[in-house]
């Protein structure tokens, strides 16, 4: 089971997110709506794993993975990405994100990027 921070500008998102990782066994220990809020709670609460949007208002995921990453060079990060931004995704690998995900989002992708990071 994995403390997970959920992370996405749109409520509906988080909902489905939240949806699949409880009925899956994990725990959402928060939620975010931009970059900023996932920093600031991560540090906080301390997760397991993050799943980032990368387009948000305020600070956008690559940034907000970055700043993470800097406070705790291990932490988890896993990318929620649209078709289409793939040179985003890229960008938020090299900034530290171990995985992606693209939406919409598929319970079964989710959980085996759960388990991947949580396995490395």
């Amino acid at each position: 089971m994995a403390k997970v921070l959920v992370v996405d500008d749109a409520a509906f998102m988080r909902l489905v997110m939240k949806d699949i990782l409880e009925k899956n066994g994990h725990e959402v220990v928060g939620e975010a709506e931009n970059g900023a809020e996932a920093v600031e709670q991560y540090g906080r609460l301390k997760p397991d794993v993050v799943t980032m949007d990368i387009t948000m208002p305020v600070m956008e995921g690559i940034d907000a993975v970055q700043l993470i990453r800097g406070m705790d060079p291990k932490a988890k990060i896993i990318m929620c990405s649209a078709m289409g931004q793939q040179e985003m995704v890229v960008r938020a690998i090299k900034a530290g994100a171990q995985d992606f995900i693209v939406k919409p989002l598929q319970s079964e992708r989710v959980l085996e990027a759960i388990e991947k990071v949580m396995a490395s």
